[in-house]
């Protein structure tokens, strides 16, 4: 990911957790690692992942920060 898309996505983050970006989004949660190309995952308003490119451990690690930054986010289901 060229630093230009890093800013980008980074730019239109609802949240910023250690390098994950948390942006709100149509299917409900986009989880994007800013430190590692190509590892994101979607996750519904339910908390249950729709979409990944990440391994089990870093999904576990982006699901909690999407647990921990959901009362900071604005949203209505």
């Amino acid at each position: 990911m060229s630093i230009n898309k890093v800013k980008e996505i980074a730019d239109e983050a609802d949240v910023i957790i250690n390098g994950y970006a948390i942006t709100k989004c149509q299917l409900g949660f986009s989880v994007v690692n800013l430190n590692m190309n190509n590892s994101s995952a979607v996750f519904d308003f339910n908390n249950e992942m729709i979409e990944t490119s990440m391994d089990d451990i870093e999904l576990s690690i982006a699901r909690d920060y999407l647990l921990k930054s959901k009362q900071f986010l604005e949203f209505n289901e």
